[in-house]
């Protein structure tokens, strides 16, 4: 018998503001199929069935990433330490990138960018229960100009054939959305600027629409605030950073963010856990700049999606709530930033089968020590993980 029944003094089922107290959860061969009060199931599952008691506890859906790239080391040079990697040795050390976002309640991560299709290898032996890690989006190689920011990871583009070659490739090799970068940024060495953009608009809505024939949609790295206006007008589904650079600082366009809103279009600010040491790197102004533009795009209905860029300099595969606390720190309730990082990421992803715990989704979850509403550092105190209902090893 593969049934097990989750009981907590507290499930969040991922419904607004739905909260069980001494609640239940039931999981039947990968898939929730009840939830309620503890008693409520109790009285209606077999008593041969597993019981898992996890008093003090809260039972949640698992937590989305949203921006990973597990080729990279997120150490000072990640560019040479994925560029200079055996494939063999790159493989074994994603696959244990992959289980340190397990261990830290991730079940599901995006990754935008990797070298050699690896992540399609990883996935699949995810998938098969070979090795233990978060279900996971594959991008592959994202499109970027020849020498242009993580050319090195083989996705270099120029002409309008070009575009529809690499999408053609990338979709064959089994990916599962398509990566852009639009603009420029921080970890190409020779690169353009952050804020400078790599394509025009009508090679982006080609690369939308080159995507949608093969039934993938894009997910575009913006941080200029030319490139965000024509990744917005070209339709993409995210918008991965979206700081809103120009050569004279952080230019933020209401207009834009409008459009942004309409379009249903989901930001990815890709904050790691060490947010506190780059605010100090910024500086109390820039700092300001970046923290106000969030305040306003939210309250202006941004929808925002978690995502850490976890395998960038600084930012550890371990340490997922770090990247939540910023968002609390700006004024986020525990539970927006919640919703960040389960409902609406599975939204934004096009997941309709997580992100919440609800009878006939996968059971994605995981039980943490405390209540994450009251205390957000509770997320960090995990206790159980299971995706796709394989009780996984933290």
């Amino acid at each position: 018998m593969n049934k097990v029944l989750i009981t907590a003094d507290l499930v969040l089922t991922g419904d607004t503001d739905q909260e069980i107290r001494d609640g239940a959860v039931l999981v039947d061969a990968g898939v929730i199929t009840a939830v309620g009060t503890a008693a409520e199931l109790a009285a209606t599952v077999d008593p041969g069935v597993r019981r898992l008691r996890c008093p003090g506890a809260t039972v949640l859906p698992g937590l989305i990433d949203c921006h990973v790239h597990l080729a990279f080391d997120a150490g000072p040079d990640p560019v040479r330490a994925v560029a200079e990697a055996a494939s063999d040795e790159l493989a074994a050390a994603m696959a244990d990138r992959a289980g340190q976002l397990l261990a830290a309640g991730v079940t599901t991560v995006r990754d935008l960018g990797d070298r050699d299709d690896l992540t399609i290898a990883l996935r699949a032996a995810i998938a098969s229960g070979k090795t233990a890690g978060p279900r996971i989006l594959a991008a592959t190689a994202p499109l970027t100009l020849p020498g242009g920011h993580c050319g090195f990871l083989g996705g270099g583009v120029t002409t309008d054939d070009d575009i529809r070659r690499q999408i053609a490739r990338n979709a064959a090799a089994g990916a599962d959305l398509i990566k852009v970068m639009a603009s420029g940024g921080a970890l190409t060495p020779g690169g353009p600027r952050m804020w400078e953009s790599q394509f025009t608009r009508a090679q982006l809505r080609l690369i939308v629409e080159e995507a949608a024939r093969h039934g993938l949609e894009v997910a575009a790295h913006a941080h200029g605030t030319a490139a965000i206006a024509d990744c917005v007008e070209a339709g993409v589904r995210t918008l991965e950073h979206c700081s809103w650079r120009t050569a004279d600082g952080v230019t933020y366009d209401p207009e834009v963010t409008r459009r942004i809103i309409e379009n249903d279009i989901a930001v990815c600010r890709c904050v790691s856990g060490d947010w506190q040491l780059f605010l100090q790197q910024l500086g109390p102004d820039r700092a300001e700049s970046m923290s106000k533009v969030i305040r306003d795009m939210r309250e202006a209905g941004v929808r925002f999606i978690a995502g850490t860029d976890a395998g960038v300099p600084g930012a550890r595969f371990g340490d997922y709530v770090g990247m939540l606390e910023f968002f609390a720190s700006l004024d986020f309730t525990p539970a927006d930033v919640l919703d960040m990082a389960t409902a609406n990421a599975a939204r934004a992803l096009g997941l309709t089968d997580t992100g919440a715990l609800r009878p006939g989704l996968r059971a994605d979850l995981l039980v943490v020590d405390g209540n994450p509403l009251h205390e957000l550092a509770a997320l960090r105190r995990v206790r159980h993980v299971f995706v796709n209902g394989r009780h996984e090893s933290v």
